[in-house]
């Protein structure tokens, strides 16, 4: 499992998916799919579109990852995980159908697998699909998707996708193929001309979403929603949409999500602005999403985020600063394949740190932490397992401070 151990778990090659998709008998070309890549953001813009088509009335797939409470998390119709009950009889019957090929595929192969044979048996009419790491080699980038979407590149998985902004846009890239229309996020000097041309190589359209459809406004309503006014080509096209996605960063993303439905649209897909309205509204509700910005308790305000790279976190600390409290209470932990210090250095110095570890190979160590964490001016203690960390950390907070966890997903996975 690569989101457990890491590297090790990292397979450099499709063979095994495409071995996969023959012997399931090729599913995925039963029914038609989005595929939404991207560093940050690739989440929420896929389970806002899953949201948007449900409400459209369309039977729709989702699959994403990691999870955080359940493995069936990763695969959903409607807002409904894949049963316990299919699971288990997949993979009794997946050693059965494998007898005649012997391959070894990984976590990420079988579970890819699993999922769209679970959508083509269920018949759905669209699958969005989120790509897991990369593009280029991910066990989903066999599907000829309606339209490709890479939400935007920043720095993550360097040992894997490459050291530069980029070498990962070129991995991102690899999900493009020929005549199938491209949304770019976000346009970014250092990997603009890597999506142009690699468009042009792959003989496909591209659009940048954000030199169309930007957020003029957004704020907080009292009604539990984040509200926006969203501007195309300088005009409000979209006044006064709501989401029930908290997170300030839902700014970047709102538009990727409509000038991908703008494309499909075009194509023909009935979406109404009162499909596009109600499913964002409820996006959350509807699909299940968990860990953006997701307020878990009020006195103290509590609230976790999955956020967990550098530009995760500037968006997080972002919202930190824009929310009222009186002392802020941070129960954070990272993995240790990454380097720590381009996160440390984002987090405010004026907090209490409860710096912490999740239950799995890949965490780094909390003393160690602890220690890096103090080059940083960021002060606090160590706790061996997350759920001490968050008991402290509610013990010691009075009823108009602020708790915030995170770092990494699994630090958030054990306290949902």
């Amino acid at each position: 499992m690569f989101h457990r151990i890491g590297q090790a778990a990292y397979k450099n090659s499709l063979d095994n998916t495409l071995k996969l998709d023959e012997i399931f008998e090729f599913p995925h070309r039963q029914y038609k799919t989005i595929h939404v890549a991207g560093t940050n953001g690739k989440g929420s813009v896929s389970h806002m579109l899953a949201a948007v088509f449900q409400t459209a009335g369309y039977k729709t797939g989702l699959y994403t990852s990691p999870h955080l409470k359940d493995f069936r998390e990763r695969i959903k119709i409607n807002g409904q995980t894949i049963s316990e009950q299919e699971v288990v009889e997949w993979v009794e019957e997946y050693p059965i159908k494998n007898n005649l090929w012997n391959i070894e595929p990984s976590f990420f192969e079988l579970t890819a697998a699993m999922a769209f044979d679970y959508f083509a048996k269920q018949k759905v009419d669209i699958a969005i699909i989120e790509v897991g790491l990369g593009g280029r080699l991910d066990s989903t980038n066999i599907i000829t998707p309606e339209v490709s979407i890479i939400t935007n590149i920043s720095l993550d998985h360097v040992d894997l996708l490459g050291d530069t902004l980029e070498k990962i846009a070129g991995e991102k890239a690899g999900i493009m193929k020929k005549d199938i229309p491209v949304v770019i996020g976000l346009t970014q000097n250092e990997t603009k001309q890597v999506f142009v041309d690699t468009a042009r190589i792959k003989q496909t359209s591209l659009c940048f979403a954000d030199q169309e459809y930007t957020t003029s406004y957004s704020m907080l309503g009292l009604d539990g929603t984040q509200m926006m006014n969203i501007e195309k080509n300088g005009t409000i096209e979209f006044p006064e949409i709501k989401l029930d996605l908290l997170g300030i960063y839902q700014a970047q993303n709102v538009p990727v999500v409509l000038k991908a439905l703008e494309i499909m649209i075009k194509k023909g897909w009935k979406i109404k602005r009162k499909h596009i309205y109600d499913g964002l509204k409820d996006a959350a509700k509807i699909t299940g999403l968990m860990g953006r910005w997701q307020i878990i308790g009020n006195n103290p305000l509590t609230v976790c985020d999955t956020g967990h790279n550098e530009d995760g976190i500037k968006m997080v600390v972002g919202q930190i600063k824009n929310t009222a409290y009186k002392t802020l209470h941070f129960v954070f932990g990272v993995v240790a394949d990454k380097n720590p210090d381009a996160v440390l250095r984002l987090l405010p110095t004026d907090a209490i740190y409860y710096f912490t570890r999740a239950d799995i190979p890949r965490a780094l160590d909390e003393k160690e932490l602890t220690k890096k964490a103090a080059k940083f001016g960021l002060n606090g203690n160590s706790y061996n397992s997350v759920l001490e960390a968050f008991n402290t950390a509610k013990f010691n907070a009075g009823k108009d401070d602020l708790i915030f966890i995170g770092g990494s997903t699994f630090v958030v996975a054990e306290i949902l």
